[in-house]
């Protein structure tokens, strides 16, 4: 706590006071001398601190020392600031003085040597390096110039200019690569089917006429170019009996035509015109679709003209007329006096007749609702599409079809699909053949080749001889369109060799299937 300033003054303190004062004024004339010393007129003043009598012992007399103690320190650094702004002002760039060769010298007459200035910005930096390329480049120009014309110099020697030639792209058709490629694979391929079948004719037997067929069929016609012109065009080549057109012309003009070209006639031949198998017999008519105001028109017109002859009816007396249609919300309103008489005898005749005509209604929608044949009958209907104008094949080849799991998605998407077809089970040609209509082909083909994980769960555990697994995987060998469908519903059949699998295709007229799943095969092996 502190203690109460005492209302009467002791000659002790008087003195006291008055040094503090006096005090206080040696330092702010110390202060002022300083600052006239340095220069600094505009300084900020110092807050003047109240002077308060300072008592010895009592937190008055502290309180006045501590403020001392902090005028003290603003004194110092008021005194530092000045010192750093004279040194600052001081601090001045030196005059430039040149002497008569124009070097530049100090005052006391020694040549200065100057430093350039470095640039410090990576984009200055940059063009300070290409400087000197740019000088040396002009040099090497002015240079060759010369040598050019030179009388020393060989003007059949090319000398390349200085300056880099810009690089420009140089395309490519598209295609260009791939077809090289091929054109290599098909080498490396026919080169190693003839060797094949060469081991395998010295291990057999086979006669050497044989042989020569098997390898004039697999080796691939001579390519021909689009300016080459042939000695015969295929389409004379039966008229001209095998001659050239020169020598034709050659010949002696003569001989009559009947015995010079036997094939001719004085005759046009009118091919049969057929209209093809796609097109319809007869003309389609596209259907008539009512709009929602139409369809509603044409409804309460129905409507209309089944309620006028019903009242007709009625009125004939052919029909008895119908009952009122009474409700537990209508019964007061309908019956009036009836229903005041006997209310719970009406009421329990409202609540039959309501029964009643709910058991109407519910046995109309039982009526035609479609019984689970009639249901399939539909479903088949919606995906089986029209193809008396065409069926739509697909031929897929699948390495291993052993795992019962996809067996069973191949098989139940089919006949959900209303496919028809076969699957012929035969080592690593799993042949599935399927024919339907385009929409019902486009499901099934997206099952075939993304939906079904053919490499997943690989139902074969055994390593092959040669220790490396295939991976399973699933190939559409052919899709097109056939005139009509050669399967009945889907089925899966087991082949012992390649022999019955051929003569399972054979029976069905469509043996080229087969063919060309097992000679992919063999292609890819």
């Amino acid at each position: 706590m502190a203690q109460p300033i005492q209302s009467s003054f002791n000659s002790n303190q008087i003195r006291s006071m008055m040094e503090d004062v006096k005090r206080q004024i040696e330092l702010k004339k110390q202060m002022l001398a300083e600052r006239q010393q340095v220069g600094q007129l505009n300084m900020p003043s110092l807050p003047q601190m109240p002077s308060i009598p300072s008592f010895p012992g009592s937190s008055i007399g502290v309180a006045a020392d501590i403020r001392a103690q902090i005028q003290a320190r603003a004194v110092s650094r008021f005194n530092n600031d000045g010192s750093n702004d004279a040194s600052s002002k001081s601090s001045k760039p030196a005059p430039l003085i040149l002497d008569q060769d124009g070097r530049t010298i100090d005052q006391s007459g020694k040549e200065v040597q100057l430093f350039p200035r470095l640039p410090t910005l990576k984009a200055n930096i940059r063009s300070q390096k290409k400087e000197p390329i740019v000088k040396l480049t002009s040099q090497e120009r002015s240079s060759g110039d010369s040598i050019i014309e030179s009388k020393f110099v060989d003007p059949r020697v090319e000398i390349k200019p200085p300056v880099r030639r810009k690089r420009e792209f140089k395309f490519y058709e598209k295609g260009f690569f791939t077809s090289i490629a091929e054109k290599e694979r098909k080498k490396a391929k026919l080169e190693q089917l003839q060797e094949e079948i060469a081991v395998k004719a010295k291990k057999t037997g086979i006669a050497f006429a044989a042989r020569q067929a098997t390898l004039s069929s697999i080796v691939p016609r001579k390519e021909t170019r689009e300016d080459d012109v042939p000695d015969v065009e295929w389409w004379d080549s039966v008229v001209m009996n095998g001659v050239g057109y020169e020598e034709c012309l050659e010949d002696d003009d003569d001989q009559p035509l009947d015995k010079k070209f036997p094939h001719t006639t004085n005759l046009i031949e009118h091919p049969m015109q057929m209209k093809p198998p796609s097109e319809p017999q007869r003309p389609v008519v596209l259907p008539v679709f009512l709009t929602k105001k139409e369809q509603k028109k044409l409804r309460r017109q129905n409507r209309r003209e089944a309620w006028k002859e019903k009242q007709e009816k009625i009125r004939l007396g052919l029909e008895p007329p119908p009952e009122p249609k009474v409700k537990m919300s209508n019964m007061m309103r309908v019956l009036g006096q009836q229903a005041i008489q006997d209310p719970t005898k009406i009421e329990a005749q409202v609540r039959e007749q309501m029964a009643k005509r709910q058991k109407a209604h519910e046995e109309a929608n039982a009526s035609r609702k479609l019984t689970v044949e009639q249901k399939r009958s539909k479903r088949l209907k919606k995906w089986r599409e029209d193809t008396s104008l065409g069926v739509h094949v697909c031929v897929y080849r699948i390495l291993n079809l052993s795992h019962p799991a996809k067996k069973f998605k191949v098989e139940m998407n089919a006949k959900s699909l209303g496919l028809r077809g076969v699957v012929v089970l035969y080592k690593n040609i799993n042949v599935v053949v399927v024919e339907g209509g385009p929409k019902q082909q486009k499901k099934f083909k997206r099952l075939m080749m993304n939906r079904i994980k053919w490499e997943e769960e690989n139902a074969s555990k055994e390593e092959p001889e040669d220790g490396e697994r295939q991976p399973n995987k699933c190939y559409l060998v052919w899709e097109g369109i056939a005139k009509k469908e050669a399967f009945g519903e889907i089925k899966f059949k087991n082949s012992p060799n390649e022999s019955f699998a051929r003569e399972l295709f054979k029976n069905h007229g469509v043996e080229h299937y087969w063919d060309a799943a097992y000679s992919q095969s063999i292609l890819e092996s």
